[in-house]
């Protein structure tokens, strides 16, 4: 685990001490972790396998399978 001497503004410390009592966080630094990851995650958006992009693309232009029953959806995905 890394160790951090931060400086936050006043605003900053209460969204801490929300975010720590709404997730029940036992400490600033679990907040600070809770909100960082949350965040992360929209910045750092995984790219798209190309497999799945290449059936984007299919169901784009309207070439798609239909089923009929879900045993038939599970035959053709397994």
């Amino acid at each position: 685990m890394v160790q951090a001497m931060i400086d936050i503004p006043e605003e900053a410390n209460h969204i801490l001490n929300i975010v720590k009592a709404r997730y029940n966080l036992k400490t600033k630094s679990d907040a600070i972790s809770k909100i960082v990851i949350e965040c992360g995650g929209n910045i750092l958006a995984p790219e798209l396998r190309t497999e799945y992009m290449k059936k984007l693309e299919k169901i784009q232009k309207g070439k798609y399978n239909s089923y009929k029953t879900f045993e038939e959806l599970r035959k053709a995905t397994s």
